[in-house]
């Protein structure tokens, strides 16, 4: 026998209340006492009530709540995207409910968006690096909810707000050759990201314009420890570089690191680029020569494009603008890079070190 559905009726008899000041909540009406607010919301905790969002949608009302699915919070990124979002959304008196992803695989994600959706919001904000089908595919799940995406290509055609993914590396590249960088070591993001791909892809093509290839490409997972890594595998190919082009400020944070640690100084020997502009990158040792991405005015811009779709808008394609940040971590290449006995002497050294972390 199919268990009965709970009801406002359920929850007003558990809250010891009446079936309008339940629903009064629910519709976040002002005129309830905090204490008979929380007392409903325990009874729908305790009886597992979802609100019936088909009936709510044919009576035309909206729950003044917008959904964020997202990577994880701890890198900054994500991080500094969700604060606007929910700072912009409340300034519009809209709530904002976050679902986080914990892996990049498609059931993950599905499933991600579809708790946002059975808590009735109003519209959803996607930041997680997805390819052009599966944002199809997403939109799928409930196409009278509008979606708007922050790590999709510009050839999506579903709604989006996103950064120029290729202006970025262009520009580094760019400067790097312009003061005389020729060998460049790219340390990637996550093959599985999509805006790494495009800041990759775009950082190879520059380099094919001024004639020139990369001296290895490693991929990291956005975090300091695979940048440190990074560097450390191309010492021990043996690869001889100036300068070192990576995808993100964590990652850079990283291979400043086990640069200095085996030897090199930044930049005098080797230059060092980050992307992102995070919050911290001007503090590192040195401040870090890096590609601006503002993600407060990316979360502030996807909240006000999300409301207009909401409102009944039907176009949303913003590419948002970038700038190469010019710090102290790029200098112009040395006529001739450290040699190969200076290069087995810093691998040693690092070699050491390594041991007595691992101690």
């Amino acid at each position: 026998m199919t268990k009965r559905a709970v009801t406002l009726y359920d929850v007003a008899r558990e809250a010891g209340v009446s079936y309008q000041t339940v629903s009064r909540v629910i519709n976040q009406s002002a005129n309830v006492s905090n204490e008979t607010r929380q007392r409903v919301f325990q009874a729908i905790n305790q009886l597992h009530y979802v609100p019936n969002k088909v009936a709510q949608q044919l009576a035309g009302k909206l729950s003044q709540t917008l959904g964020l699915a997202t990577t994880s919070l701890a890198l900054h990124a994500p991080s500094q995207i969700a604060a606007a979002v929910k700072a912009r959304a409340s300034e519009e008196h809209y709530n904002t409910v976050i679902s986080m992803v914990d892996n990049l695989q498609p059931q993950a994600i599905f499933d991600a968006v579809k708790q946002l959706l059975a808590q009735r919001v109003d519209g959803i904000i996607i930041n997680l690096p997805l390819s052009d089908a599966l944002a199809t595919s997403l939109r799928q799940l409930a196409p009278n909810i509008p979606m708007l995406f922050n790590d999709v290509s510009p050839t999506c055609t579903a709604h989006y707000v996103i950064f120029d993914p290729s202006r970025g590396s262009a520009l580094t590249i760019d400067h790097l050759v312009a003061l005389g960088h020729r060998d460049m070591l790219l340390v990637t993001g996550p093959s599985d990201s999509i805006s790494a791909t495009l800041r990759a892809d775009s950082a190879r093509t520059q380099l094919y314009r001024h004639q020139l290839a990369p001296v290895l490409t490693i991929a990291g997972d956005w975090s300091a420890k695979s940048g440190f890594d990074a560097i450390t595998f191309a010492m021990m190919q043996k690869k001889r570089f100036t300068a070192v082009v990576v995808a993100n400020d964590q990652m850079a944070l990283g291979a400043l690191r086990a640069l200095t640690e085996a030897g090199f100084t930044v930049p005098d020997e080797i230059s060092v680029t980050g992307y992102d502009d995070t919050s911290d990158s001007a503090f590192f040792t040195p401040p870090l020569t890096t590609v601006q991405q503002n993600f407060s005015r990316l979360g502030q811009v996807s909240v006000e494009q999300l409301l207009r779709l909401i409102s009944g808008a039907t176009d949303c394609q913003h590419v948002l603008p970038i700038s190469l940040i010019e710090r102290d971590t790029v200098a112009s290449a040395h006529a001739t890079p450290p040699s190969a006995k200076q290069l087995a002497r810093q691998l040693k050294k690092l070699a050491l070190q390594l041991e007595h972390y691992s101690q």
